[in-house]
């Protein structure tokens, strides 16, 4: 009997060693597992950081692309039109070097403009055929073979040449750029970039009226117009690296109605008609106006076309981005409704001789008329077709250079017997004929919408 309780509490012990060997073998298990999971914790974590790192690479990278495209957009529109802008700060000097009278620099603008003006409807096709990379290189290349015309003119026969010539740069530019942001450009980034480069215009009126004035009067204007030229082909090399090879372009739609059933082409181009002129007439004689009948020397006379950029710039980049469907139809009459106030403000410094009236007029002219003009683009990108945009910009946009081609002329002889007050009226009218085209369309495209929804 002691035997058995002996042999019993024996095989007692080994149950418990057993046991004991089994719970450390079930903790270096447990252990082992929970060194496993942290291993794979921290090489998920290290994976999912290396991905996050990586995404974050990529999207920094299209941001930093998307800015550089922007930029990029931004100076085209600058030198598409910056000899005129040119011409027009430049005005003084170039009337007394080369003798030329008054009606004759608003002659510059006319032909510019309306060699733009024939060349724009088809300007579209051309640059869906070539595509937008090389539709921008030939812009700024024409734009600095036009400059250097322009500084070696010995008088008015090359000079209304080199002019002509700069037509062509100015029809490519919004199709092109326009082109460019459609393929490129997320839908809901439109707007701020359309706005962005838009207001590149206003840049190279910002640059013709400070700095590059402000050069000719070291440099002489010749100089200052060289140094351009030479700005130009800088940025064509830039823009052929930066952009990719254009696709092979499908073959042209058939031509149809200008727009889809909710494009308003032609209303946008007799709005930018009446615009056209009176910013025309503005931009070309502004400098002379301040030098003439203010009494500001040529640098600050030109500095009136600066001010009336940089205004332009904040101007197109702020209403851009506010012209939403729904807001957007509405913005084209109500900013050429504040341009008449600038064009009367112009006519108030005429009667007064007072300068401070024609600062505050080159301001309210950049924050509404130049700005009305980025808005009706907007409008354009927004309402057209599909396939249809390049060629409803293109139309539009020969209605504005049309009104550029038009304005200077009427306000030029009026200035040559020194009536620039009668003159400042005139663009006033102007802008209040396109603010009624406008807000016209406003009021039958918002009933044509109710109607549809009704329906």
């Amino acid at each position: 009997m002691g035997d058995a309780r002996a042999s019993a509490q024996a095989a007692g012990a080994m149950g418990g060693a057993k046991s004991g060997a089994g719970a450390g073998a079930g903790a270096k298990g447990g252990a082992e597992a929970k060194s496993g999971t942290e291993a794979g914790a921290t090489a998920g974590a290290k994976g999912g950081a290396a991905a996050g790192a990586d995404a974050s690479g990529r999207a920094g990278g299209a941001g930093r692309a998307g800015h550089r495209l922007t930029v990029l957009l931004t100076c085209a529109m600058a030198f598409s039109m910056l000899q005129l802008f040119l011409l027009g700060a430049l005005g003084p000097r170039l009337v007394a070097e080369l003798d030329l009278p008054p009606v004759l620099l608003g002659l510059t603008t006319t032909i510019g403009f309306g060699t733009a003006a024939l060349l724009s409807p088809s300007a579209g096709r051309v640059v869906d055929r070539i595509g937008p990379r090389r539709s921008l290189v030939l812009l700024l290349l024409v734009t600095a073979v036009a400059l250097g015309l322009i500084g070696a003119a010995p008088g008015a026969g090359l000079l209304l040449g080199a002019v002509a010539l700069g037509g062509l740069p100015q029809a490519l530019a919004n199709p092109a750029t326009n082109k460019a942001i459609l393929a490129v450009v997320p839908a809901e980034r439109r707007g701020g970039v359309t706005g962005m480069k838009q207001s590149g215009v206003q840049l190279g009126a910002f640059a013709a009226g400070l700095p590059l004035a402000a050069l000719a009067g070291g440099l002489g204007w010749r100089g200052a117009v060289w140094t351009a030229a030479g700005m130009a082909l800088l940025t064509a090399g830039w823009t052929w690296r930066l952009l990719p090879a254009d696709a092979p372009q499908a073959a042209p739609r058939a031509a149809g109605s200008a727009g889809g059933p909710g494009a308003p082409v032609a209303w946008l181009a007799a709005f930018s008609f009446f615009l056209g002129c009176g910013i025309a007439s503005v931009n070309t004689y502004l400098a002379l106006f301040g030098a003439e009948r203010l009494g500001l020397g040529p640098t600050a006379a030109g500095g009136l076309v600066a001010v009336l950029g940089a205004a332009g710039i904040a101007g197109r980049v702020g209403w851009s981005k506010a012209a939403r469907p729904g807001r957007a139809e509405w913005l084209p009459g109500g900013l050429a409704a504040g341009a008449v106030g600038a064009a009367v403000l112009f006519a108030g410094a005429a009667r007064t001789d007072g300068p401070a009236w024609a600062w505050t007029g080159a301001v309210a002219i950049g924050v509404f008329a130049v700005s009305a003009n980025a808005v009706s683009m907007v409008l354009v990108m927004q309402r057209s077709g599909p396939g249809r945009a390049g060629r409803d910009t293109a139309l539009v946009s020969a209605g504005f250079f049309a009104g550029f081609a038009a304005g200077p002329p009427l306000f030029g002889l009026l200035a040559q017997s020194g009536r620039y007050g009668t003159g400042w009226l005139l663009v006033a009218c102007e802008f209040a004929a396109a603010a009624a085209v406008a807000y016209v369309w406003a009021v039958r495209d918002r009933g044509r919408r109710g109607a549809e929804a009704g329906a």
